[in-house]
């Protein structure tokens, strides 16, 4: 059953919206395809996290690197813990494109995720294109997935999981969601998917493939091109095919989920379709955030549609 509403509609949040847009609308798109974007960006992020164990520690937070490994796969995880026993962990998996980003990129909003809800945050650290593909990132996911719900994996056995996953990491989510169906007992323990303006069909949907030049924030023009990019030699066949375009999968047994999009997101259909078909076989909300554009929670804005997130999460793992 799926359940569709407008957040985000108050005067206040309007114009904050409204101001954080003009200023979207002079900063160039950000372009999967361009190199030297690419590392600007990262450079830029890395040196901005310089302080970040400071700042979780203000907090009374710490956050630990570890490497886990499944079967003969790694990867790299950043656990953010509180003082208290947590009530539940969230698995995170941070956007970017999949070609920027890291485990620290989430460290704010997970910050007030840990205080509202009581969990403990593991973020996947999972490897960056072109230095891997696509497939190789919802496999770097996966070995994540499994050891988190490993019930004999201490410390977190018994707690309930919340999926997590912003843009490309909303992508990663779903994806890693249908490759769990392998395990049964795993997916189970998953109590909800929380899943930010994600990609779902790397073929583009109609909003994808009818962005206009005046976007904000992604490159419209260059999204199909560069989802092609990401995956070489494929045909659109074999890209629409999940686990790569989640939108066609067998959603059979999924969790609960929330959606959320914002108005003005080229990304705006895959959520919408995402939802209707989720809704089918499981619970299901959509939220759609009145003139939002891409990636909007990381911009000091909508934090009462932040708050209701939270309340759905201590919800969804009470």
């Amino acid at each position: 059953m799926l359940t569709r509403k407008t957040v985000g509609g108050t005067e206040p949040e309007l114009a904050a919206m409204r101001r954080l847009n003009k200023v979207l609308a002079r900063l160039p798109r950000f372009r999967i395809s361009c190199q030297a974007t690419r590392f600007a960006l990262q450079g830029l992020l890395k040196l901005g996290q310089l302080r970040g164990s400071a700042i979780l520690a203000r907090h009374g937070l710490r956050a630990e690197e570890k490497t886990v490994t499944v079967e003969g796969a790694s990867v790299a995880l950043r656990i953010i813990h509180s003082g208290r026993p947590p009530k539940a962990v969230v698995l995170d998996i941070h956007g970017g494109g999949w070609v920027i980003g890291n485990a620290q990129m989430n460290d704010a909003l997970n910050l007030g995720l840990i205080q509202a809800c009581d969990v403990v945050v593991v973020s996947v650290d999972y490897r960056l294109a072109p230095a891997t593909t696509v497939e190789g990132q919802i496999r770097d996911c996966l070995t994540a997935a499994r050891w988190l719900l490993d019930a004999g994996n201490p410390p977190f056995a018994e707690l309930p999981v919340l999926l997590v996953g912003e843009s490309a990491g909303a992508h990663l989510a779903a994806a890693c969601l249908l490759e769990l169906k392998a395990w049964p007992a795993l997916l189970q323990r998953v109590r909800g998917a929380l899943l930010y303006y994600g990609v779902y069909d790397l073929t583009g949907t109609p909003s994808v493939r009818n962005a206009g030049p005046d976007t904000l924030v992604l490159d419209g023009p260059g999204i199909v091109a560069a989802l092609r990019q990401l995956t070489p030699g494929l045909t659109d066949d074999r890209r629409r095919a999940p686990p790569l375009s989640p939108l066609h999968g067998d959603l059979q047994g999924m969790p609960p989920a929330l959606f959320v999009v914002g108005e003005r997101d080229a990304l705006f259909d895959d959520t919408v379709l995402m939802a209707q078909r989720w809704g089918e076989v499981a619970p299901a909300e959509v939220w759609v955030v009145r003139e939002a554009a891409h990636g909007f929670v990381h911009f000091g804005v909508g934090q009462r549609v932040i708050e209701g997130v939270w309340a759905w999460a201590r919800q969804t793992l009470r």
